[in-house]
């Protein structure tokens, strides 16, 4: 009489868990395979390079600092065009510059005086925690850069670890990462934007 009832209690439990999806669990792993894939996440990372007259605001910046440093950029003190207060600066690339930058860019951008450079893109650490309230969730992750070149490897260290956190909802196909704004939730492209160094 028990081998009955068990076979059926079986056969029930493997229905119900066949309609189930692997996306209606909302694991680390499936939140980790869902920033990971999002376009948001997975959008590389330009620098703007502006040569040309630029301000001393923009010539002492971080980023044109360490151009600088390898070498690669060079100014000497122009005048402003009406709009920008004074000191202003004609920055060219160096002919090192020349050589490092060209091979990255565009067809076609090699003329210009501002053109985007792909720099880095980003690499999923590890999911440190999930909360869920219902059919949403907040999911903390840690990233770094990864440098796609050699400007790239100037502008961000892939040592450095950033902490974010991506909100999460449950539709009826399963769980998804928020990528634009929906009600109170954060898309992941905010919560990039706002990461934190982790510690």
């Amino acid at each position: 009489m028990r081998k009955p009832s068990s076979l059926v209690l079986c056969a029930v439990g493997l229905l119900l868990l066949s309609s189930c999806s692997p996306r209606d669990f909302l694991t680390r792993r499936l939140a980790a395979d869902l920033i990971a894939s999002s376009s948001t996440f997975r959008a590389t990372r330009q620098f703007e390079l502006t040569t040309g007259i630029i301000s001393n605001q923009d010539y002492l910046a971080p980023q044109y600092l360490a151009l600088q440093h390898r070498g690669w950029i060079s100014g000497v003190v122009a005048r402003c065009p009406p709009a920008v207060a004074p000191p202003c600066w004609n920055a060219t690339l160096t002919p090192t510059g020349v050589d490092t930058v060209q091979a990255l860019l565009a067809p076609g951008d090699a003329e210009k005086q501002s053109f985007s450079i792909p720099a880095a893109r980003r690499e999923l650490i590890a999911i440190t925690g999930i909360v869920k309230q219902g059919n949403l969730a907040d999911v903390e992750f840690t990233w770094r850069w990864i440098p796609l070149n050699e400007v790239g490897a100037v502008m961000y260290s892939s040592d450095a670890h950033y902490r974010s956190l991506a909100s999460f909802r449950s539709y009826d196909d399963g769980w998804r990462v928020v990528e634009a704004a929906a009600h109170s939730a954060q898309p992941l492209d905010e919560a990039l934007k706002n990461a934190e160094p982790a510690q």
